[in-house]
């Protein structure tokens, strides 16, 4: 199923631009991903809802916490919110799995299966 997502996610990051000249580095995709989970971060610290739309027109309300209704003539398309962030992290990670060719389903599952048979928090970290 990822392997799909990530050739499909890889696929339009390609034709929007995103891989041509000069090519992103493995450091430049560490650094977006880290990027949007700031993104997440500041979303949830600044106590944005998960998934919300902005409005841009709607005199009578204040959109800055508050998601717009989903009939409002003024909605904008693009989602925006904590989960929204988390879901571009991901997709990041699937586009250069894609260009990669990772099989990051079988990978997933191979670690799924190790963590398994982990000690209760094994490392003995604090987080």
């Amino acid at each position: 199923m990822l392997n799909e997502l990530s050739k499909e996610v890889h696929k339009i990051a390609a034709k929007k631009g995103w891989w041509d000249d000069p090519r992103p580095t493995f450091g430049d995709i560490i650094a977006l991903c880290h990027a949007e989970l700031s993104e997440a971060l500041e979303a949830y610290r600044s106590d944005m809802p998960m998934v919300y739309y902005a409005c841009v027109g709607c005199k009578d309300k204040d959109f800055t916490d508050i998601a717009c209704e989903p009939d409002c003539k003024y909605r904008v398309d693009k989602p925006e919110g904590i989960a929204v962030e988390l879901a571009d992290c991901i997709l990041r990670i699937l586009d250069y799995c894609g260009h990669e060719g990772i099989d990051i389903d079988r990978i997933i599952r191979e670690k799924i299966e190790y963590n398994k048979t982990r000690t209760y928090r094994h490392g003995g970290k604090r987080l």
